[in-house]
């Protein structure tokens, strides 16, 4: 209980913030940490059995796409819209899940990226619906309980929920049965068979959670913007992605958080060297890979635990 209240405590303190102390511009930083924390969640999910999806930018854009025409061709409610569009993602997920799973390692990851592809160039490809390569401008913006928002507070309170929602699920997951399923399928998917346990079952149903949670960062992400462009979904949101996770640490959802917390700021931080992101991106992650392979949460579990030893030998 005492762990509950302190993720209440700080979440009470993140929710008051742009109100006494964030500046605008650090609002806006706020909001893509919260979108983007969630999409590292999802992808959390899917490192955890062993699999990197490269088609979580395709799913992030259905779901932006999809509650964009939603409210604006169909005249849907933003509740309706939000949730239907990161359900029919996670009902696409669920259909091509049942075939993309019955491969593992890099052809999986080929096969999540054509698709990927498939998706975007749909996206451009389709004028009519999805509006070619100028996308979808006038997204409407939310609407909760007859109130639109459209300020930067409303929409950094939405991400913040979002992210929390997120994280809870993700970590009442691991916190389970299923999550013990889910980890042994990495380790060993053979023992695990052994016992009589669909495998097949479960990395399909964590295909589709991580596809809801993608769905629901894509959408609140198009409304953010108020536009939804083909080039926002391509294949720098998976790399991201699993660059969130692999900084942050995998083994816990709290290293997806970390992660999105030192990434989402860089491109806004080096706006003025842009030409160079990259290639800082490419020496953080070196650097982490040789010198932290369990992540930021990974070094400070072992700082907490040298810490607690120092402790005990006084």
């Amino acid at each position: 209980m005492k762990f509950v209240w302190k993720y209440v405590v700080i979440l009470a303190l993140l929710a008051v913030a742009p109100f006494f102390v964030l500046p605008p511009f650090l609002t806006h930083i706020g909001v893509m940490i919260g979108i983007y924390t969630t999409l590292a969640l999802s992808m959390n999910l899917m490192l955890r059995i062993g699999q990197i999806s490269f088609a979580h930018g395709a799913f992030m854009g259905l779901g932006a796409y999809g509650s964009a025409l939603m409210m604006m061709r169909l005249d849907l409610p933003f509740t309706v819209a939000f949730l239907a569009a990161a359900l029919g993602v996670a009902l696409l997920a669920l259909l091509v899940g049942s075939l993309f799973l019955r491969i593992r390692g890099v052809y999986f990851v080929l096969l999540t990226f054509a698709f990927g592809e498939i998706i975007v160039l749909t996206f451009i490809e389709w004028v009519s619906l999805f509006g070619g390569s100028g996308g979808l401008p006038g997204v409407p913006p939310p609407s909760l309980f007859g109130y639109a928002i459209g300020s930067r507070e409303g929409f950094y309170l939405l991400s913040l929920g979002l992210a929390a929602f997120a994280f809870a699920l993700v970590r009442t997951i691991y916190g389970t049965e299923l999550g013990a399923v889910i980890t042994s399928l990495d380790e060993d998917e053979a023992l695990t068979r052994s016992l009589g346990i669909d495998s097949r079952r479960y990395r399909l149903l964590t295909f589709c959670v991580s596809a809801f949670l993608a769905g629901m960062g894509g959408a609140l992400y198009g409304h953010y913007l108020t536009l939804v462009t083909p080039e926002d979904y391509g294949f720098w949101v998976p790399v991201n992605l699993v660059m969130m996770n692999v900084i942050g640490g995998i083994a816990q959802p709290i290293g997806a958080v970390l992660g999105a917390l030192l990434l989402v700021p860089l491109p806004e931080l080096l706006r003025d060297a842009k030409q160079y992101q990259m290639l800082l991106y490419g020496i953080v992650l070196i650097l982490f890979l040789l010198f932290m392979p369990d992540g930021m949460h990974g070094l400070f579990s072992k700082l907490k635990g040298h810490l607690a030893r120092r402790e005990l030998s006084r």
